[in-house]
């Protein structure tokens, strides 16, 4: 049986089994197959202590592995199956093998929030992304479009801008979430321009050569219109990844876990951490 075993293998996994380690409990952490979680996708990180220079997202995560395991965390590269939370005896299914535990830690993360939207799903991975820093060098001098107002979507805009030649950014409100700072560049970058108080109601394209265009509406005037753009970068917020859990744990009505100020959650021997 295990002291402890780590479900995710984000920041919040790292820091757990970091901690657990340096503890002597020999942490076991079942990090998924997406290493390093929605960080590892960032590609400049610039609010993290200790790092007055900014450095990328997966740098920023292979330091944090590196730290776990210099103390002795195990990491599997195994994607949970299935779990029995049983006081003192928790199960946990891999892929590939079983684990029994004394305590677990959740930190599953989140996944992107799509639009729901026609052509969203026809023309994923042929024109729309979640991601600018996998996906964005495809579109050198072209026009693309980035649909959100927090700082996720004011920096996809902003990446984007080294290599498309213009970047729409679909907003539904007149003011932005994002951060000043964020907000301030943005706003003033030459290839940004902003489509305010505007959905997306259509992903354009053909079977041929993907995404074409994107069909925006104003709220106010119900006016509808087409961007021209041959790529949509969604960037709308998250859904915690814990979908394995919810009928195990309690969870709020968006999904994530319910815990308390020393992150228990409903059943003894649970812990959950980070965007979940």
């Amino acid at each position: 049986m295990q002291q402890v075993v780590i479900i995710g293998g984000g920041p919040a996994g790292y820091t757990a089994a970091l901690y657990a380690a340096r503890a002597n409990l020999s942490p076991v952490v079942l990090t998924g197959s997406t290493i390093g979680g929605q960080l590892s996708l960032t590609s400049e990180i610039e609010n993290f202590p200790g790092f007055p220079e900014s450095l990328g997202g997966m740098d920023l995560m292979d330091r944090m592995r590196q730290q776990a395991e210099r103390f002795g965390a195990d990491l599997k590269y195994e994607e949970v199956t299935s779990v029995a939370f049983e006081p003192g005896a928790h199960r946990i299914t891999t892929d590939r093998s079983e684990y029994t535990a004394k305590a677990v830690v959740i930190s599953t993360g989140s996944s992107p929030r799509l639009l729901d939207v026609p052509g969203e799903e026809k023309f994923f991975g042929r024109g729309v992304s979640t991601c600018a820093t996998c996906d964005g060098a495809f579109y050198r001098d072209r026009k693309v479009a980035v649909v959100g107002g927090g700082d996720s979507a004011m920096e996809e805009g902003l990446f984007l801008t080294r290599f498309a030649s213009h970047v729409w950014i679909i907003h539904r409100r007149h003011e932005l979430r994002a951060s000043q700072i964020m907000q301030e560049r943005a706003l003033k970058h030459p290839k940004i321009a902003f489509q305010w108080g505007t959905v997306v109601d259509e992903v354009l394209g053909d079977e041929t050569t993907g995404v074409t265009g994107v069909r925006v509406r104003e709220l106010e005037s119900d006016q509808v219109r087409e961007l021209d753009a041959e790529g949509l970068f969604i960037a709308i917020g998250h859904t915690p990844n814990t979908d394995l859990f919810r009928d195990k744990l309690e969870v709020d009505a968006q999904g994530y876990i319910l815990t308390d100020r020393r992150q228990h959650t409903s059943v003894p021997g649970v812990f959950a951490g980070g965007d979940v």
